[in-house]
């Protein structure tokens, strides 16, 4: 499998430090607000690339962190005049809930700051006495000039409009101006821990390094995240990372997802111009939908959110569902299969395995489906059982899961109205295609037979099987 690497600017074969298994890293959310449907975007991209690399073969340990001590958090909790251990436990289990609702369930491991404190100062430790960090007043800085590989990611030095800009460490001591800060000295009402140079909390870029050396060590194979913490973030973690360790590469590949935009704007908090994935679901959108919305872009490129487009998204979806609930009446039906389902996982893997193309791979399974509602065949039956497990468990659309077998009275109806035509009896056949309809199942005659569908959501229980 090949993947864009932004340290190389080339798409190249993945290639583990140990061979068939691979440690993933993801940065994850900072724990003030809920998650908006911008960020749904880079967990649930990554989400089903790390599905992907499981289902090449690869066995995969997915980290993820997550920020619960930092200045945003410290602002919030003063507003809300709430402890700060208070807000980030609410909303810590609300971004569980909204991956669980996002069908985001690869991550294997969730890393909170506060729980590494400890690899956070021996971090520290190690870069003052390497000679990479110093003490001013207000906290440690790491002394950019000490690294010459500084910019190496991210192809600069300078701040763009783009950019995670609002963790920019300011003050008026530091040697350099994009000299960051590793740990911060302690304020009053601020949290606070103890430490060899000094009370006080963590800076944000060591928080994710030391989290990586504690679970992968000083290196490992695939880094990932939003593309705006290219620069100063993940540069910043090459940086801190190589100088205490002596070790190159600190990660072998890099990958970052593309932004969500509003009007050909990066959505965000910061710009006002956001919904929240809760708002999302709130109107009806299902999990599949908005993944399904999401696959639409390859995900280092950005993505435009408009209502209309996850109305097409959910439209989709739904005829996919109904194509995949079809079933085919025993009497007539042709044996010839299909070789455009024969044929739609391999090319599948091969649009995946380049750059994990799913704006490619939504082409191939469209071509499917449209293969399978024109020529229906029970020998298709396993290539299409194949196609739907390939489909689940890359995308985590649940077509397959989702789709209830026909209970035995509704298929007497089915079969009833079969004799019926071939009886040319015109009103009963009509009589029980729109029985059928009232209980949520539509009937539509083809060339060798009858195919039912979902007719509607309001699924009669009566007449299908859990």
């Amino acid at each position: 499998m090949k993947l864009y690497n932004t340290l190389t600017k080339t798409i190249e074969p993945i290639t583990p430090l140990n061979e068939g298994v691979l440690k993933v890293f993801v940065c994850g959310p900072t724990i003030y607000d809920y998650i908006h449907i911008g960020n749904a975007k880079t967990y649930t991209q990554s989400d089903m690339l790390v599905r992907y690399l499981r289902y090449r073969g690869f066995s995969v340990t997915y980290l993820m962190n997550i920020t619960d001590i930092d200045d945003k958090i410290i602002k919030r909790s003063e507003e809300r005049s709430l402890d700060f251990t208070e807000l980030t436990s609410t909303y810590e289990s609300a971004f569980y809930e909204d991956m669980t609702a996002l069908g985001n369930r690869s991550v294997s491991t969730y890393a909170k700051a506060t729980d590494h404190i400890k690899d956070i100062i021996d971090q520290v430790q190690k870069l003052l006495e390497k000679g990479h960090a110093y003490v001013i007043d207000d906290g440690i800085y790491f002394e950019i000039a000490t690294f010459a590989g500084y910019g190496k990611l991210s192809g600069r030095v300078d701040i763009q409009e783009d950019d995670a800009q609002t963790r920019i460490d300011e003050s008026a001591q530091k040697k350099g101006w994009n000299d960051f800060c590793l740990w911060k000295f302690s304020k009053p009402g601020e949290p606070v821990w103890d430490a060899p140079f000094g009370a006080g909390r963590p800076g944000w870029h060591i928080e994710d390094t030391a989290i990586t050396e504690h679970y992968f060590g000083p290196q490992y194979d695939i880094h990932g995240g939003a593309i705006d913490l290219i620069f100063p973030h993940h540069e910043a973690e090459i940086t801190q990372m190589e100088s205490a360790s002596g070790k190159v590469p600190f990660v072998g590949h890099w990958f970052h997802v593309g932004f969500l935009t509003v009007d050909d704007k990066r959505m965000g908090k910061s710009l006002g111009n956001f919904s929240t994935v809760r708002d999302v679901l709130s109107k009806g959108y299902s999990m599949s939908a908005i993944r399904m919305f999401f696959m639409q872009a390859h995900y280092r490129k950005g993505l435009n959110f408009a209502w209309e487009n996850l109305d097409s998204a959910q439209n989709r979806i739904n005829n996919w569902h109904n194509i995949a609930a079809m079933r085919w009446q025993a009497n007539g039906e042709s044996d010839e299969p299909s070789p455009v389902l024969a044929d739609s996982i391999k090319k599948l893997e091969n649009l995946l395995d380049n750059d994990f193309d799913t704006p490619g791979a939504l082409g191939i399974i469209e071509e499917a489906f449209s293969a399978l509602g024109d020529t229906p065949s029970t020998q298709d039956t396993s290539n299409l059982t194949n196609l739907l497990r390939a489909i689940d468990e890359v995308f985590g659309l649940n077509i397959l899961d989702s789709t209830p077998d026909i209970s035995s009275s509704a298929m007497q109806l089915i079969s009833d109205r079969q004799t019926a035509r071939d009886s040319k009896e015109w009103q009963k056949s009509d009589d029980i295609r729109d029985e059928l309809k009232k209980h949520g199942i539509a009937v539509r005659d083809v060339k060798n037979g009858q195919v039912w569908s979902y007719a509607s959501d309001a699924l009669d229980p009566e007449y299908f099987c859990a």
